[in-house]
């Protein structure tokens, strides 16, 4: 395990450069650097598919302090596996304290061989990254000054969507689920409801079964690396089945309709985005994990903004005028988070009887 006397440096690509100490694996790491607000929820962030092969910053100051339980057993993870490329936290708990842990945070982290950084100024991190924009970076260990990419890898969904396709028979209604890299917590969401799942690639050729609804799942990424997965959606849209979008699946959704979609300065990442339904005054404290959006001023004349972010005034979900596509920018699944908008599973569910 890395000695938390072991120095480490986490170097931007404006040359600035933050010390700190090295936790978990004691390896360098490269990949995207963004900020994640929640409290709580690491085990969750760190396993979420969206995250992948980027450097995770949590601006919450103690963190580790609950430990990790079982990963064969708990529903505390949302993939097989960590995802980030690497981890930053102020304060790491090295003596946790909760019935379920079997584990700390460096453990797990060195077990998986990803590396992290504790020691260190995340507020002046985080203000940075919020003035200049979400940047690459590198962790390297010592004094050593890692080499930053140009840019993040074309397609990650590439690498956290199915193999193959996964049925999961339940109810009378049949949902294919593609996944981009899915979260656990959706495909729970789900099966909880009785429906009968087919998960499938993100690339792969769906059209030919039957099926009563479509779920585009949350990813990592550009949306507009996953050509592929648009073409389909957007012929899935001719058989007037009920398609929801989530997170990714919402700007894949936005794409397949003609509309546009932008990279955000620093994205929204955490588990307190206030969103309000477009032309109303309710709000929804939401769970988000994303760095892009849909321009809703792009989308056809068919297409209506279903919610705003309160704080930034971005697109927080679309739906057509009459047809039953919808989708959300947020995490209705929450995992972690509240559980405001967990409704939106029900709304689909009701949606695939009227179809």
């Amino acid at each position: 395990m890395g000695d938390k006397y072991t120095q480490g440096v986490l170097q931007l690509e404006d040359d600035s450069k933050f010390v700190g100490q090295h936790f978990g694996s004691l390896t360098p790491a490269a990949g995207e650097v963004v900020f994640n607000t929640g409290m709580v929820g690491y085990t969750e962030a760190l396993t979420d598919p969206s995250y992948r092969g980027q450097i995770l910053v949590l601006t919450y100051p103690l963190i580790g302090n609950y430990g990790v339980p079982d990963t064969e057993r708990s529903e505390e993870f949302e993939s097989s596996r960590i995802q980030v490329s690497g981890l930053i936290v102020s304060d790491v708990s090295r003596d946790p304290s909760h019935w379920n842990a079997i584990t700390t945070l460096s453990h797990w982290l060195e077990s998986e061989g990803i590396p992290a950084l504790t020691s260190l100024d995340t507020r002046a991190l985080t203000k940075r990254l919020r003035t200049h924009g979400t940047m690459m970076g590198s962790i390297g260990v010592g004094s050593a000054v890692e080499s930053i990419p140009v840019a993040s890898p074309a397609n990650p969904v590439a690498d956290v969507t199915v193999s193959r396709p996964i049925t999961y028979s339940r109810g009378q209604k049949k949902v294919v689920l593609i996944d981009c890299g899915c979260k656990e917590s959706i495909l729970r969401n789900l099966l909880d409801r009785n429906i009968s799942v087919q998960r499938v690639p993100y690339d792969y050729d769906f059209l030919g079964e039957t099926f009563d609804g479509v779920l585009i799942s949350n990813g990592p990424g550009d949306p507009k690396d996953c050509a592929r997965t648009v073409e389909l959606v957007r012929s899935a849209m001719n058989r007037d089945v009920p398609i929801f979008g989530i997170c990714l699946g919402s700007q894949i959704l936005a794409l397949a309709a003609g509309g546009n979609t932008y990279k955000l300065k620093f994205g929204h990442r955490g588990q307190n985005q206030p969103c309000i339904v477009a032309g109303g005054q309710r709000c929804y404290i939401t769970s988000q994990n994303h760095g892009y959006a849909v321009d809703p001023t792009t989308l056809p004349s068919d297409w209506n903004e279903w919610f705003v972010n309160a704080n930034d005034g971005t697109n927080e979900g679309i739906r057509h005028s009459y047809k039953p596509f919808y989708s959300v920018q947020f995490h209705p699944e929450a995992a972690p988070g509240p559980t405001d908008a967990n409704f939106l599973f029900d709304e689909f569910f009701d949606q695939l009887w009227k179809s």
